[in-house]
């Protein structure tokens, strides 16, 4: 019998590594079965330690820019062997670097996600992968292109600051100074939005209010928005009001494309190629997955949704370890799932289920193997 563990992690709680090595032996002696592992993640929160499980990288520090232009310490993860580079923009354009009364993503910028790409290129990246979640600005990518050579300039041919409230002022791009090399690097954007660039369900209208926008703010960025959008296009010659996630991270999303020539896909299509997952799954009798909590969200871009996703194109049956699950048996079955139980179920309450999931993820293994085995 081969059985895949896909996990993403509990929050708070298990890694999906932790997941499979607690697992794994309780399969391997109780079914005899053939075990192999392969976390995923879908470009949240510690998706890093999960590409790295794959590209066996070293964690790279550095000194950027943070949304308000003072200097921080960055991360990205660099696998030489691979030339791959993987960034996550909110190291250095996100909500997590600002406190409260710094959130206002009128004037913040994504200058700092540009010098991380090229403190990435510098180390001979020509792959680059960057997760764009998180981030605490509003200003189309233009703060990251700036890093990269691009200027915007108004209608006096007056260079302007890359930041949100920037955007209704630029009339003209100039490309001349920008850095040679780019045209040479894959980019790839793990974007699991699909958000339009402006209007109601654009960046500013969806996103800036999180991010510290007034009411007054949002309606700025998004004449804002409409305004670039149409220097955008006649720049590169796109449509970008058309593109699926142009929106996505304050309009970083149509900056990608634009600036870096890149390809958004959803961050589990992302993860699953880099870990070769369909090829690993192939004639796998079940895929065990996880995630903290199943539920109707789970089908929207979620590390479950690719698992099930390619369980289904090689009719594989696939059962789900969750801390807890939030739909019917019946959406259960039509969600492609054949076996599924909770940490949730098995605990006296919540604090229990957190404080003994290794407990209790034993148990669930246990009754599985017992299941598989009648």
């Amino acid at each position: 019998m081969k059985i895949i563990l896909a996990p993403d992690k509990y929050k708070g709680s298990l890694t999906g590594l932790e997941f499979c090595n607690i697992i794994a032996p309780i399969l391997t002696t109780s079914l005899k079965a053939k075990v192999i592992i392969v976390p995923l993640a879908d470009g949240g929160d510690g998706t890093i330690e999960v590409v790295n499980y794959y590209l066996k990288g070293e964690i790279i520090h550095v000194n950027v820019t943070n949304p308000i232009f003072k200097t921080v310490e960055a991360t990205f993860l660099y696998a030489k062997a691979s030339k791959i580079a993987f960034i996550e923009m909110a190291e250095a354009s996100g909500m997590k670097l600002l406190q409260p009364k710094d959130q206002n993503c009128m004037h913040t910028t994504t200058f700092g996600t540009g010098e991380l790409i090229l403190k990435a290129i510098d180390k001979g990246a020509q792959h680059i992968i960057l997760g764009i979640g998180g981030s605490a600005t509003n200003d189309c990518g233009i703060g990251m292109a700036n890093a990269l050579g691009y200027r915007f300039l108004d209608q006096e041919n007056n260079e302007v600051k890359p930041i949100g409230s920037a955007l209704i002022t630029i009339c003209k791009i100039d490309d001349t100074l920008v850095d040679k090399r780019l045209k040479s690097i894959k980019f790839q954007i793990a974007c699991d939005v699909t958000n339009p660039l402006y209007g109601p369900n654009g960046a500013a209208h969806i996103y800036a209010n999180q991010k510290g926008a007034t009411e007054a703010d949002i309606n700025y960025l998004d004449t804002g928005l409409r305004n670039f959008s149409k220097v955008l296009d006649q720049h590169f010659n796109l449509t970008t009001q058309n593109i699926e996630g142009a929106g996505a991270a304050g309009g970083m999303g149509a900056g990608a494309i634009a600036f870096l020539n890149g390809e958004l896909l959803p961050g589990i299509n992302l993860i699953k190629q880099i870990a070769d997952f369909d090829t690993k799954i192939k004639n796998a009798d079940w895929i065990i997955t996880g995630e903290g909590k199943l539920d109707h969200q789970t089908l929207s871009g979620k590390t479950l949704s690719g698992v099930l996703t390619s369980a289904k194109e090689n009719h594989i049956k696939v059962a789900a370890f969750c801390g807890s699950i939030d739909v019917t048996p019946a959406e259960l079955n039509e969600m492609g799932i054949a076996y599924s139980d909770a940490i949730i179920t098995k605990a006296k309450n919540l604090e229990d289920a957190l404080s003994n999931t290794t407990i209790y993820l034993k148990q669930i293994t246990n009754e599985f193997s017992d299941f598989i085995n009648q």
